[in-house]
């Protein structure tokens, strides 16, 4: 298979990442109803759900300027606007709780409900699992909404960075366990038996990456077997970080060690945006995929930032659970239309 993958086509670039405040009905409906979103990425699903446990699995807020920070796990949007200055987040959540299915289902209804009151947008359908997991997936989403994939509507964000599973390192650190998940791909999309699927454009999400050696491992991969990918998303959450309360303890359950998002990673986002951006332009046969850049991004400034590190679309997360979705029209309008 040589051909160049589907590209992928979000107008304007700018979406939500695949995070907590992209969970349910409600949060992906009132993404995509949006104006300001070119696309919108569920947050990422098993083929049976997540075990979430609720005294375990949480996120919170905190002013990565300061050494103290609020008591406060789980805030709505309305709750953290009254703390402007905590921008960063922490959070020991992992996947979504819901199953594969009830995305697709909820994208269908979103689709056929909406169709008509305005311009089709795509949806990023983030996935994880094993490589064989993550293979059922593809046939899973190509299946049930082949009709949105034709149309160039659907595209599979495989996640493979998520810092928060216990026992589990993120395979995007290892070039021969990414290279495992794009052999299983690509047998996916040849296989025999089904000629009938469509295909379905799909990429990565990434871990951050901080030494020279972790960038060398996913080109090399892509290199070898990665040339079906149609974009990367980078950066998922820091791992190994700490926030603590101002008497000294942890803000999160446990041990309260978590990923870390939102402002304090805007400089590591921008130069993992940066650097995979110049490793896929200096290989003629990666030159084709699309970057996403995230991290940190909570205004237009952090948008024209990561537009000029390399990225082709701009994600945002953590500000997206701190303002909640009038952050896209707020970018939108510091733009002033010149996306």
């Amino acid at each position: 298979m040589s051909e160049l993958p589907p590209p992928i086509k979000i107008n304007p670039p700018l979406i939500n990442s695949a995070n907590p405040w992209a969970s349910g009905d409600v949060d992906l409906e009132r993404l995509y109803l949006c104006p300001s979103t070119g696309a919108v990425t569920t947050r990422t699903a098993t083929l049976d759900g997540f075990k979430h446990d609720d005294a375990i699995h949480r996120y919170t807020f905190f002013d990565p300027s300061s050494p103290e920070t609020s008591k406060s796990t789980n805030p709505t949007p309305q709750e953290a606007s009254k703390a402007p200055a905590q921008k960063a987040s922490l959070n020991t959540l992992g996947y979504s709780p819901y199953a594969l299915i009830q995305y697709m289902q909820w994208i269908y209804k979103i689709y056929t409900t909406c169709s008509g009151t305005q311009p089709i947008k795509p949806f990023i359908i983030s996935v994880t699992g094993t490589p064989t997991e993550v293979g059922e997936c593809y046939t899973c989403i190509a299946d049930y909404l082949s009709e949105y994939i034709t149309a160039g509507h659907i595209y599979m964000e495989i996640n493979l960075s998520c810092p928060n599973i216990p026992n589990k390192p993120p395979p995007a650190y290892s070039k021969d366990a990414l290279v495992e998940y794009f052999r299983r791909l690509r047998f996916t999309m040849r296989d025999k038996l089904r000629p009938d699927l469509p295909r379905l454009p799909f990429g990565i999400k990434t871990p951050p990456y901080t030494h020279s050696s972790e960038y060398n491992e996913l080109i090399s991969a892509l290199e070898e077997e990665g040339d079906q990918v149609s974009f990367i998303t980078c950066t998922n959450t820091l791992g190994s970080c700490l926030v603590l309360s101002p008497e000294g303890d942890p803000v999160l359950p446990g041990n309260g060690i978590g990923g870390m998002a939102g402002a304090a990673l805007h400089p590591l986002a921008l130069g993992n945006v940066a650097t995979i951006r110049r490793m896929l332009d200096e290989r003629p046969s990666l030159k084709h995929i699309t970057v996403i850049g995230i991290g940190g991004v909570e205004d237009e400034k952090g948008y024209k930032r990561m537009r000029a590190a390399g990225a082709g679309v701009v994600g945002v997360g953590t500000a997206l659970g701190v303002k909640g979705v009038e952050v896209f029209e707020e970018i939108e309008k510091g733009l002033k239309g010149g996306w």
